[in-house]
């Protein structure tokens, strides 16, 4: 059977799926890293290309990876990606990977808004833009039915957006980006050291504990207010909200309504719809597959 391979490299763990050229998917895996070994992200996703096929009895026809960065013009590697996964930066996946095609390589925010236009919540979609909250806050666009990447493939890092222009800087030197608003790396200054995780906040926040309310509305609307200013930028049909924040439900998709509308500039008759992704921790590597096929079109 005819299958890709779609390689999801996170912060700290390695995603990935086998699937069928019509979006059927046979097998996947998550697997974490040891973050403080030198590349052995890099070792994990060699292993995991090797078990998957194993798994399906031959090789794949095609192989993508997305991860974090800026990813390069030939897209064969991630050009810039500071701060995190040292070693990353210039890897050339075909030749690591000793693939007998090109492993095209993406943005993993980009991957992650291909995938769900393929398989999940932005089916359909012309305009529509990503935010993946999870460590960070990544981002993606496609406008008139095409990523948009711009002259060095820099744009739709949205998640680095200012709403805060006093606020501290962020790993691309912007002051008070969606990023620091409410990104999980920075969740412990955000709370005076009272929280580690975003989770414990939002959970917190359920059992009406009162600073934590404080704290997560007023990350929420900036949140808000940002997806509105980008709305007035890219005039979307739909925003898709992912990444493991997202999974805290109505306890932000509520407030975030709110907070969207009342900036939302209101133009036509329907509001620009806010969806929940719906590919999960997946999504990623269901992009960066759907991409690899493209590739060999």
């Amino acid at each position: 059977m005819s299958f890709a391979l779609g390689i999801d490299l996170g912060g700290s763990s390695v995603k990935a799926v086998a699937v069928t050229p019509a979006g059927e998917r046979l097998a996947d895996l998550s697997q974490p890293f040891d973050s403080s070994a030198p590349r052995d992200w890099a070792r994990l996703v060699q292993r995991t290309v090797q078990e998957l096929e194993a798994q399906q009895g031959s090789p794949a026809t095609a192989i993508g990876l997305a991860a974090p960065g800026l990813a390069a013009r030939d897209g064969r590697s991630i050009a810039r990606m500071p701060g995190r996964l040292q070693g990353l930066e210039a890897l050339d996946w075909t030749e690591f990977l000793q693939a007998s095609q090109t492993v095209p390589v993406l943005n993993d925010a980009h991957a992650a808004l291909l995938g769900e236009a393929w398989l999940g919540a932005a089916r359909g979609f012309q305009n529509v833009f990503m935010l993946t909250l999870g460590t960070g806050v990544g981002g993606a666009a496609i406008v008139d039915g095409k990523l948009l990447k711009g002259a060095l493939g820099r744009a739709g890092h949205l998640g680095h957006v200012p709403v805060d222009l006093d606020g501290p800087r962020d790993i691309c030197a912007m002051p008070g980006s969606l990023e620091v608003m409410i990104g999980n790396c920075t969740i412990a200054t955000r709370s005076g050291g009272r929280f580690a995780t975003t989770h414990a906040l939002v959970a917190a926040h359920g059992q009406g504990d009162s600073t934590a309310t404080e704290i997560w509305l007023r990350s929420v609307r900036a949140l808000g207010v940002g997806i509105a200013g980008l709305i007035n930028v890219l005039d979307p049909e739909a925003v898709i909200i992912g990444g493991g924040i997202a999974r805290s439900g109505a306890a932000l998709f509520e407030p975030l309504e709110k907070f969207v509308r009342d900036a939302e500039w209101k133009v036509g008759a329907e509001p620009v719809k806010i969806l929940p992704a719906q590919l999960g921790e997946f999504a990623g590597a269901f992009g960066a597959a759907w991409n690899a096929l493209e590739s060999k079109l």
